[in-house]
């Protein structure tokens, strides 16, 4: 009954609101606005709103001061302005509903951009922000923490606070605040081993928007850290070839039976370094050794498979390496590349495989990357051996060549002296 009653409320406020939008919508296009006018007179904070409204998302809509703030931007002086409507400076605590008044009314923002979700602030309050906002914390992160105030942008505009590169500087700003993560219990170093994690190199980097940033893993505006029974669902929507692998590997019970997160286990949560087989039993960062004992079973096979990889990797570089160099030199080459690309993709599913912890598997697809470094190898020989073809070839007409030209030389010299 009292959401029904709050919902009437809303409808009659936005009813009786409404000629004042309008008439703020008008004189918002008509160019004229006496609250910007006077703040830009002003200095410092009173200006700096006025300044940077013209670039705000909501400015753009023809939204004016007064669509938050009240007031009458049709009046020149300040005491008109400021009649019974005017609201002016809000508090922390009514920011979000602020923002829920327009963005939660479905008919209401219809009217600018009907696909937007209306159920930001209802998520808000199931958040870790909202939860702790709702208890009256005003150090809780609200709308204009992440959105910012009066140069809010699209979300999918480079310049938005929020867009995917931006996002964890956004983050960042509370959650690497060594005091304020202090008084919650939580580290402040998110953001800095994101920034190592090859996620962060994929989209920093490559410039990879799919990559994922913050809230890809913890949610916008239902912001949650995912638990130990879901983060594996979480790295299951990028990855979903293993975590089918390690589904049906013998790691998933022994994992769900001592209760440890299944990814982040090995991989970490925001320091997720880029998989090598060094992972593996006697490598530089040695997982095997979390749970096993050094002198198991498991431990020596995972120890032999890490040295194969090895091995087939080093091959590869070395093809790779030597194929250059003959590609440089001028011989055909795009047959041996497709193999050697060809090896670089068994290479990785053998590597894949390891998640599923299926060693005939691992081992048929070692096989099938051999095979075809063999192959490269032999196309990459022929090509050396044309190169020193070519360069015998050129020795013995550069030879020949200038023998010609001495013997010429010669017999022009013996001619000068008969005649």
């Amino acid at each position: 009954m009292k959401e029904f009653l709050r919902k009437i409320l809303r409808k009659i406020t936005f009813l009786l609101s409404l000629p004042l939008f309008l008439a703020s919508f008008l004189y918002a296009q008509s160019g004229r606005n006496s609250c910007l006018s006077c703040h830009l007179e002003l200095e410092g904070s009173l200006a700096a709103p006025a300044q940077s409204f013209s670039r705000d998302i909501h400015a753009q809509f023809g939204l004016n001061c007064s669509s938050c703030h009240g007031g009458n931007p049709l009046k020149e002086e300040i005491e008109e302005a400021k009649d019974r409507s005017f609201k002016g400076r809000f508090t922390r605590q009514a920011i979000p509903q602020l923002c829920a008044f327009c963005h939660a009314d479905a008919n209401y923002m219809r009217n600018y951009n009907p696909s937007i979700r209306v159920d930001q602030f209802e998520l808000y309050l199931t958040s870790r922000h909202g939860q702790a906002y709702k208890k009256g914390d005003l150090k809780a992160a609200i709308c204009t923490d992440c959105h910012g105030v009066h140069e809010i942008q699209r979300a999918n505009m480079p310049q938005s606070s929020v867009f995917p590169w931006n996002l964890a500087a956004t983050c960042s700003r509370c959650h690497s605040d060594l005091e304020l993560m202090k008084s919650y219990g939580l580290p402040a170093n998110q953001e800095e081993d994101y920034r190592v994690s090859v996620h962060a190199q994929a989209l920093y980097e490559k410039k990879d928007l799919s990559a994922p940033t913050c809230n890809d893993c913890h949610g916008n505006h239902g912001a949650l850290p995912p638990g130990v029974s879901s983060i594996a669902n979480v790295c299951r929507q990028c990855h979903p070839s293993q975590a089918e692998l390690f589904t049906l590997s013998p790691h998933k019970k022994a994992y769900d039976e001592a209760g440890i997160s299944e990814c982040e286990a090995c991989h970490g949560n925001h320091r997720i370094i880029s998989p090598s087989a060094e992972m593996l039993a006697g490598g530089r960062q040695d997982l095997c050794l979390q749970c096993h004992a050094s002198d198991s079973a498991p431990y020596r096979q995972a120890f032999k498979l890490r040295e194969k990889l090895n091995f087939l990797n080093s091959q590869i570089e070395s093809l790779s390496s030597r194929l250059n160099q003959v590609a440089k030199k001028g011989v055909e080459t795009s047959e041996a590349r497709y193999e050697l690309q060809q090896a670089r993709s068994f290479f990785l599913e053998a590597r894949n495989l390891i998640h599923g912890l299926s060693f005939p598997e691992i081992e048929e697809k070692i096989k099938a990357v051999a095979d075809k470094l063999s192959l490269v190898d032999s196309l990459v020989l022929a090509g050396e051996k044309e190169i020193g073809y070519r360069k015998t070839g050129l020795v013995i007409a550069t030879t020949f060549l200038f023998l010609l030209a001495l013997a010429l030389l010669l017999k022009v010299r013996e001619r000068r002296r008969r005649a």
